[in-house]
């Protein structure tokens, strides 16, 4: 078994209402006026009504280097890498007591927003009491999918080590990629959907020394999946030019859920023996509404059964990997009974998708 047993979050300290950012946009965009107003509506049907960000709005309107955001990214992956895994490891939501850092075996990165060596992992335990023999799994450019492809490396360790304990910790800085003068759609479409966002995930084999501190019923997670639709690499991602990240977000991702990702969750749904009745919710990563709205229909779902996924699009925008725990914090909080079952789902570059099949149990 492995047990999903606790979720931490850190809340970058600056938001953005999405009617501030969409005037903001106007006075930045290189664009005309008329081709503006004509763009304009992607704001209004992201289905996004705040962001949270780690710098101002002022930021945003300023020319940056790739070394300037890529030194801001250091500085502030470690911050709030440590205030979420600090969460995590003390959530008293989830934990009857707080895990001690030296209970942790492993520790998987999971990032695509910046680069850094020594790792960001390797600095976290320069800054906290684990031990020095953690194993280090950095995971980096896996994009929206990344969360869902931590949890479900985290379930492999867990599987051939039952004794292991291990932090899975996202860290996506979008906001620090922003560029002003790009003034290609899939900016301006990115500019309307994504935030910073840092979430950590404390999974536990079946003898973890520490499994016993769960306080209620918690998900085990019981297989996965990875799918790659070969071919596909222009769909999501980034061009990397002398500012940083360009970001790349094709318009046909809602329509690849519709044909490339009803056939893998069809597969996943056979190999686990569930059906689409069999599933209470469904932990799914919020691409953005039009992708939210293809689960929906590929599944012959209920809005209902997305609803956390809609909560967090609504109050903090994309947020790349971290966005799938802060999905899934909130369903655990609703402590399911046991037996409950349900999917997690990321889609990301490559063109590629991410699925872990949970179990809540006492």
């Amino acid at each position: 078994m492995a047990w999903i047993t606790s979720v931490g979050v850190s809340i970058p300290e600056y938001e953005i209402t999405q009617k501030d950012i969409q005037s903001f946009v106007k006075e930045v965009f290189p664009r005309s006026e008329r081709e503006i107003n004509r763009l304009l509506p992607v704001f209004e049907n992201a289905a996004v009504e705040k962001r949270q960000f780690v710098v101002p709005k002022e930021w945003f309107g300023k020319d940056h280097t790739f070394q300037e955001r890529n030194e801001l990214y250091e500085k502030k992956a470690l911050q709030y890498s440590l205030e979420a895994v600090d969460h995590c490891l003390s959530n008293k939501s989830f934990l009857t007591e707080e895990v001690p850092y030296e209970a942790i075996d492993y520790i998987l990165y999971v990032s695509s927003t910046g680069v850094a060596t020594p790792t960001i992992d390797a600095r976290l335990m320069n800054e906290r009491n684990f031990r020095d023999d953690v194993k280090r799994v950095p995971l980096w450019g896996l994009g929206c999918a990344g969360g869902g492809a931590g949890l479900a490396r985290a379930m492999d360790f867990a599987h051939m080590y039952p004794k292991a304990t291990i932090l899975v910790v996202c860290v996506e800085l979008c906001g620090l990629t922003f560029q002003k003068d790009d003034r290609r759609k899939s900016n301006f479409i990115g500019t309307a959907l994504f935030g910073d966002g840092i979430a950590a995930a404390l999974i536990m084999g079946e003898k973890s020394p520490v499994v016993s501190k769960r306080i209620s019923t918690a998900p085990r997670m019981i297989q996965s999946s990875s799918k790659l639709k070969k071919q596909a690499l222009d769909v999501m991602g980034w061009n990397v030019n002398e500012d940083g990240f360009q970001v790349v977000f094709a318009k046909s991702i809602p329509a690849l859920v519709e044909t490339f990702w009803k056939e893998h969750i069809e597969e996943f749904l056979r190999s686990i023996e569930k059906n689409e009745k069999d599933l209470s919710f469904y932990v799914a990563h919020p691409g953005g509404q039009k992708v939210l709205q293809a689960y929906e229909e590929v599944l012959g779902s209920s809005n209902e059964k997305f609803k956390y996924s809609y909560d967090v699009l609504r109050n903090h925008g994309n947020m790349s990997s971290a966005t799938v725990l802060h999905v899934l914090k909130r369903w655990m909080e609703e402590f399911p009974k046991a037996g409950t079952a349900s999917v997690l789902a990321a889609l990301g570059p490559g063109f590629s998708s991410e699925l872990v099949g949970l179990e809540w149990s006492e």
